[in-house]
């Protein structure tokens, strides 16, 4: 049983170039593949042809059989997805920062309609069978390709997925650890530092400390880069680990709570279905209902 914390993936692309792209055959998957709870600010396009396994996005959780494309926005808590690739099966991942032609390539007209899926896929998108049919081979592609070439195929890709009106939102009422792309280097402090300690209480004082500004400083900065206060942050983070553990482990709720850094018991039911919808109980029993 895994009930790790999420975990902030530092993502490096190959030296001149500014996406990554990795493909996993059928053959090295074993090795390659070691799925963990994680989020990122980079872009997450995912693509598997051929592959069993479990969508865990958030508070979202479902499974597949066969084949699956997903699109994942910054900093959008998940696992990896697929169990098993089934005979001549593979997995194409393709992850970008939202600012990787520039921080304002996708503000310009014409690339309104991407822009908007961007901004959609904080809560997850999962597109149907016909877009899979219309645009894996090229996804697969990116794989083989280099420099020039493969951008210009990802933005046929990213036009072709903005045009679709065959998807899924996962996340319907869900959320994202929002933040922006501007100074990088604090927002991973930030994050590093709520993720090792989120089970204890975090005051503004010690965060504030941690990236060298007075509190009011950091109440403002924070409030402008993400668009939330730190305590809803930190909420957010713990509301996250709690439905993990709603999955995966047969603990009871209320020792969930605590587990999560929650000390009134009442107030993590409050917060949970603020953030999910539904309450911790009514979320663990379609859990089970899911996997009957």
């Amino acid at each position: 049983m895994n009930t790790r914390k999420p975990t902030l993936e530092k993502i490096s692309p190959e030296f001149g170039s500014s996406i990554l792209v990795r493909k996993h055959q059928i053959d090295s998957y074993k090795e390659e593949k070691k799925p963990f709870w994680h989020f990122h600010p980079e872009i997450e396009l995912v693509y598997v042809n051929k592959g069993q396994g479990k969508r865990h996005i958030g508070n979202h959780l479902s499974y597949f059989n066969n084949s699956q494309l997903l699109l994942i926005g910054s900093n959008l808590p998940h696992n990896g997805f697929t169990d098993r690739l089934t005979i001549n099966g593979s997995e194409t991942l393709v992850q970008f920062k939202p600012e990787f032609l520039g921080d304002h390539f996708f503000d310009i007209p014409e690339m309104e309609a991407i822009n908007k899926m961007f901004e959609l896929s904080k809560k997850g998108i999962l597109f149907g069978v016909k877009t899979k049919q219309k645009l894996g081979k090229k996804i697969e592609k990116l794989n083989e390709k280099e420099g020039f070439k493969k951008i210009l195929i990802l933005l046929e890709v990213l036009h072709g997925l903005a045009k679709s009106e065959d998807y899924t939102i996962l996340n319907a009422d869900g959320f994202a650890f929002e933040t922006e792309p501007q100074d990088s280097a604090k927002i991973d402090v930030i994050f590093k530092h709520v993720n090792q300690n989120f089970k204890e209480h975090i005051s503004l004082d010690e965060i504030a400390d941690k990236v060298s500004m007075t509190v009011p400083a950091f109440c403002r900065y924070f409030k402008k880069v993400t668009g939330k206060t730190f305590t809803k942050l930190v909420n957010e983070y713990r509301i996250v680990h709690a439905t993990k553990l709603l999955s995966e482990s047969q603990m009871s709720i209320t020792d969930i709570s605590f587990e999560c850094g929650f000390n009134n018991f009442s107030h993590f039911n409050k917060l949970f279905k603020e953030f999910t919808g539904k309450s911790a109980s009514k979320y663990r029993s379609e859990l089970k209902l899911m996997l009957q």
